[in-house]
């Protein structure tokens, strides 16, 4: 168990991390660059790494991911992407680590509450919920007032996160049958 917590912690850091930096560019092909950022194809893992975890060990370890994950990403952030000279690199990061924890951490509570129902409702549905709730707040706190079309932006990285949750379930359902369900 420990080797596969660790695991899921860095990879989840590695996801926000990589959202971070993914998030300041615009996909500029076939005219997305007012909708869509690179980072609404990576960020939707860290949801799957939750409930994976949940799944597995309960709410409890899932929330320590998030908070190790949380950690891990915040600092490489910081470190890595962030101009502190640039007032909108310093929003996103604010933005990122506010709107990962909260999704993350409902994430957590709405997957425990509907762990009974068919293996799919869960996933699916704190998925969803969290993904609405982190587009909004991270793109609410990293563009407001910028001049960046943050409202399209946030709506198509919305969608794609929305489709990358639905892709994600075929993960899920595969690693269900090596890993052990929690009780918890």
């Amino acid at each position: 168990m420990k080797k596969f917590f660790i695991l899921l912690s860095f990879i989840m850091g590695a996801v926000v991390l990589a959202s971070n930096y993914l998030v300041q560019f615009p996909i500029n092909y076939y005219g997305l660059g007012e909708i869509l950022t690179y980072g609404a194809f990576s960020y939707p893992i860290a949801f799957l790494i939750t409930d994976l975890a949940n799944r597995s060990y309960g709410k409890i370890i899932a929330k320590k991911i998030v908070y190790i994950g949380f950690i891990i990403g915040i600092v490489f952030t910081l470190f890595f992407s962030t101009n502190f000279e640039d007032l909108i690199s310093i929003r996103i990061a604010v933005g990122s680590g506010t709107a990962f924890l909260v999704a993350q951490l409902l994430d957590v509570q709405i997957f425990d509450q509907l762990r009974r129902k068919k293996w799919f409702v869960a996933p699916l549905t704190s998925s969803l919920i969290g993904s609405t709730i982190d587009t909004f707040l991270f793109f609410s706190i990293s563009f407001y007032a910028t001049g960046i079309p943050w409202v399209t932006l946030s709506l198509g990285d919305l969608a794609v996160k929305i489709l990358v949750a639905l892709i994600m379930l075929i993960p899920f359902r595969l690693l269900l049958g090596t890993l052990k369900e929690s009780k918890a």
